[in-house]
């Protein structure tokens, strides 16, 4: 809900303050003191539109800032109208669009009256709407649409065009071949060829330098045979008994390291050929990375095309894209079966999209009498006895053209919601649609709508509005003390001319000052004992109407 509002130099408005409540909330004052420039304010914060002509002359920019609670959440909304140039959105202290604005405060407020911002106004919100009240299950109609828009995005991915389809399998039997022939089977088979190119590319420097090592470790002035002077120079030594011990493995060590070098270089050959086909593999394998290695799918069907990217790939790219082709080249081949078969199902799931949009349209059609009888008896207790209220619902199904159609006094023709006239009127048809739908933004509010009634009428409205605001907050901008007894709050509007200035403000009232109020709502004469004595009857009647 909307939990505190601030205005600066909007209208009349030069510096507004004011912090909400739950419930229903009157806002009323003498005519042209400002009220519905605080209903204008609410339009502002919620995407209305930004006119330069509401500035307050002698001020650059107005601004209006709202903080809504929204489960226990914070959110700010904030609008800046500028004498000159666009207007500015700000969510929760970002900039933001317009219409980002209008999204985020059309979830929190919906206002009613003259105001354009009027959700129910929306075609897709009175189907909604038409859907809840009736119960209609649009479950098995989205899912039957889900499987058909599968259905065809396989088909799709098949390859319609017979032409393009063959010149792909073309493409794909080149390329399935030609990684067939590779026989590719190991994604580290390039490193494995690198260190065996390495050995063979120098082997003759490999043997020399085995054969050089094993002189130096075995041969006569060797490692090996200066180890075994320096053992003999110690044995039966016992200071040296440790030591003499450590040479003895030396000597092992040396002996054994010795001949596993000697036998890695005899174990080498000088093979020109094999290098050869070392490096013709290599050069083969480099190839296909490059060639397969960062490939590009198919567009939507996650299949191969060859058509690489800057850069070369891993071989385990290769041997998953020749996966990729087989299997592709496969599901081509298998083109006419496969797309029979899916049409086939497809063809069924059309039908079953058909049956779930004739219970649709069908379930909508049984709702619509239903919910414009429900609003009709509602207009009735809000003096609006000969209006006459319709639900159209499209003749073609699933019924998603839906209108709420008003006449509003007998004899006028029924026209849509958005046509009506009278601003209260159209005020006391949202009312009443909103008495009977359930879900609707947290916040309400409502200007004009008790316009041109009172007695019971206007306390059928006040009662209406009072029973929104169990559920909802609810802002109503009023004239009638019938209305504004039934709030849980009231907040007046006065304004004042200074240095020929004027300047509203915006103050809530306590319950002594809501009778002084109310007595000059009722009579014009706030100071009358007789008016503060009804307006204290009027006001207590209401808080035991509604259990307070």
């Amino acid at each position: 809900m909307l939990v505190e509002l601030a205005v600066r130099n909007l209208g009349v408005l030069d510096d507004l303050r004011l912090v909400l409540g739950p419930g229903l909330t009157a806002l009323t004052g003498e005519t042209g003191a400002g009220k519905t420039m605080v209903v204008e304010a609410i339009e502002l914060l919620v995407g209305g539109r930004a006119d330069p002509v509401v500035v307050r002359p002698g001020a650059g920019e107005a601004s209006v800032e709202g903080r809504f609670v929204v489960d226990g959440d914070e959110l700010i909304l904030a609008r800046v109208v500028p004498r000159s140039g666009r207007s500015r959105a700000y969510v929760d202290g970002r900039i933001a669009t317009a219409a980002s604005l209008a999204e985020a405060g059309g979830a929190l407020v919906d206002l009613h009256g003259q105001h354009a911002h009027q959700s129910l106004l929306g075609a897709g919100v009175q189907r909604a709407a038409l859907d809840r009240f009736g119960g209609v299950d649009l479950g098995p109609l989205a899912e039957a649409r889900a499987v058909v828009a599968e259905l065809d995005a396989r088909l799709a991915a098949l390859g319609g065009d017979a032409g393009a389809r063959a010149r792909e399998m073309d493409l794909l039997r080149f390329q399935v071949a030609e990684l067939d022939a590779a026989q590719l089977s190991a994604p580290d088979e390039d490193d494995r060829l690198d260190t065996e190119e390495s050995v063979l590319a120098d082997a003759v420097a490999h043997q020399e330098a085995a054969a050089t090592a094993t002189a130096a470790l075995t041969g006569d002035g060797g490692a090996g045979g200066a180890v075994a002077v320096a053992l003999a120079a110690l044995a039966g030594r016992a200071p040296f008994a440790e030591e003499d011990e450590r040479l003895r493995s030396v000597a092992v060590e040396l002996s054994d390291l010795a001949a596993v070098v000697r036998d890695r270089g005899e174990a080498i050959a000088d093979d020109p050929a094999r290098l050869d086909v070392v490096r013709g593999r290599r050069q083969l394998l480099s190839d296909l990375r490059r060639k397969y290695g960062t490939a590009s799918p198919v567009a939507g069907s996650g299949a191969p095309t060859g058509r690489a990217q800057a850069g070369t790939g891993t071989l385990a790219d290769v041997i998953r894209y020749a996966e990729q082709a087989r299997h592709r080249l496969s599901a081509l081949e298998r083109y006419e079966q496969t797309a029979g078969e899916l049409e086939r199902r497809r063809d069924r799931a059309r039908s079953d999209v058909a049956r779930a949009e004739a219970g649709v349209g069908a379930a909508r059609r049984a709702a619509a009498p239903a919910l414009a009888e429900a609003v009709q008896a509602h207009l009735a207790e809000l003096a609006m006895a000969g209006a006459r209220v319709a639900v159209e619902v499209g003749d073609q199904d699933p019924g998603d053209v839906v209108r709420f159609l008003l006449a509003a006094n007998r004899g006028a023709p029924l026209l849509p919601l958005a046509k009506v006239a009278s601003g209260g009127e159209l005020a006391r048809a949202m009312l009443a649609l909103r008495l009977v739908l359930t879900a609707a933004p947290p916040t309400l509010v409502f200007d004009e709508v008790d316009a041109g009634i009172g007695g019971s009428a206007a306390l059928a409205v006040g009662r209406a509005l009072a029973a929104l605001g169990t559920d909802h907050q609810v802002l109503v901008v009023t004239h009638l003390p019938q209305v504004a007894a039934f709030a849980d709050a009231q907040v007046t509007v006065t304004k004042t001319e200074v240095a020929g200035t004027v300047t509203a403000r915006a103050a809530p009232l306590s319950t002594d000052e809501r009778i002084v109020e109310l007595s000059r709502m009722l009579s014009g004469t706030p100071g009358s004992a007789n008016a503060r004595n009804h307006a204290a009857e009027l006001l207590a009647t209401a808080a035991d109407e509604r259990g307070r």
